[in-house]
C-alpha cells in the first residue's frame, strides 16, 4: 500500500442506517430478505437500493450498474454502514470502475468476505479504509448466533477485540505483530499481476477458503509464492477451510509451501465459509500468539 493515514469508519449504534449492495453474484429474495430482519433485529435500519435485485446470469446486474451503487452508497450522507448481500463472484470486474476518491472522503463500514475480498484489500491499499471480513446478508439468514454476535461487537465496540481460536493448532509456533490482511485465498490468488494485488509485507496474512480440493489448494500457494506474495510476511492465521477436503491435508501443504518462512502460523479461527464466521477488522495492527491460539488488535476497530 501506498503510504497513507489509516483511515477507522465511524462507530455503529442503534438507529444506524445500513446499505446493502450487491458487488458480486446474485442471490436468492427469500434468503437476502430473512438475512435483512437479522440486521434489523440488531438494532439497524436497513436502505435497500433500486436495482439491488437485479441479475444478469452469475452476475447481480452489469458491471457499471453493481460499481454504481457501492459509488451511490458511500457518496450518500444518510448512510452509515455497508454491507454485501452476497459474494459469489464479479467483484473483481468492478475495480477499476470504483470512485476510490469518494470512498476515501466517506470512510464507512464496509463489510463482507469470500470473492468481497477484492473489495476489502482494495479499499484498504486505495484508500487506507479499514474494513470488515464478516458475513454478507445472504449468510446472516441462517447464521450462527456467534457469528450475529461478532459482527454487531466489532462494528459497535470501542474497545480492544481478541478473537480467540480455542481449537486452534499452532502449525508454526510463535508470535508476530502486523497489520492484518488477506482473506479468501482463490480471490487473492486472482488479483496476482493485476494494479490491485496486495502486498503482504510485514502484515499477518489472513486466508480461508471453500470449495476448493487440496491440489488447488497447493497451486494457488504456489502460485502466489512464485509471484512473491509472501516476501517479508510476518505470520499466517487460517480460518476455515469448508469442504475442502482434509484439513489435515491442508495443514499439510501450507506447512511445506512457508516452511523456509518459518513465521508464527495458526490455523483454526472461526472465520470464513463455515458454521461460524467471526468478524475480523482489516486494515489494523493485530498480534498474533499461537501459544494463547489468540488475534489480539491493538486498537478499536471504529472510531467515533
Amino acid at each position: 500500500m501506498k503510504s497513507m493515514e489509516i483511515q477507522l469508519p465511524p462507530r455503529l449504534k442503534p438507529g444506524d442506517r445500513v446499505g446493502i449492495v450487491a458487488p458480486a453474484g446474485p442471490f436468492d429474495q427469500d434468503v437476502f430478505w430473512q438475512g435483512a430482519h437479522i440486521l434489523e433485529e440488531m438494532g439497524f435500519e436497513v436502505y435497500v437500493p433500486e436495482g439491488l435485485l437485479d441479475a444478469r446470469a452469475y452476475l447481480a446486474g452489469s458491471d457499471a450498474h453493481r460499481a454504481e451503487m457501492v459509488n451511490q452508497l458511500f457518496a450518500d450522507k444518510s448512510i452509515d454502514a455497508i454491507i454485501c448481500a452476497r459474494g459469489g463472484y464479479g467483484s473483481l470486474r468492478i475495480l477499476r470502475l470504483l470512485d476510490y476518491d469518494t470512498i476515501a472522503k466517506n470512510p464507512k463500514v464496509f463489510t463482507g468476505f469470500s470473492d468481497i475480498t477484492a473489495l476489502l484489500t482494495a479499499f484498504f491499499d486505495r484508500c487506507g479504509l479499514v474494513t470488515f471480513h464478516g458475513p454478507v446478508v445472504t449468510s446472516l439468514a441462517d447464521a450462527h448466533e456467534l457469528t450475529i454476535r461478532s459482527l454487531f461487537q466489532t462494528v459497535t465496540s470501542d474497545g480492544k477485540l481478541e478473537i480467540e481460536a480455542p481449537n486452534g493448532i499452532a502449525l508454526q509456533p510463535g508470535t508476530a505483530s502486523g497489520i492484518l490482511g488477506g482473506g479468501n485465498l482463490a480471490t487473492l490468488c486472482h488479483l496476482v499481476g493485476t494494479p490491485f494485488a496486495p502486498s503482504f509485507s510485514g502484515k499477518i496474512l489472513f486466508l480461508e477458503d471453500r470449495a476448493e480440493p487440496p491440489y488447488k489448494i497447493d497451486r494457488m500457494l504456489m502460485q502466489m509464492q512464485l509471484a512473491g506474495c509472501f516476501e517479508g510476511i510476518a505470520g499466517i492465521v487460517l480460518g476455515s477451510f469448508e469442504d475442502c477436503g482434509s484439513v489435515e491435508d491442508i495443514y499439510r501443504i501450507i506447512k511445506d509451501i512457508y516452511n523456509d518462512t518459518r513465521v508464527p502460523i495458526l490455523s483454526g479461527l472461526d472465520s470464513g465459509h463455515g458454521s461460524l464466521n467471526l468478524t475480523l477488522p482489516m486494515g489494523i495492527e493485530a498480534t498474533l500468539d499461537t501459544d494463547r491460539q489468540v488475534l489480539s488488535y491493538h486498537r478499536a476497530a471504529t472510531t467515533g
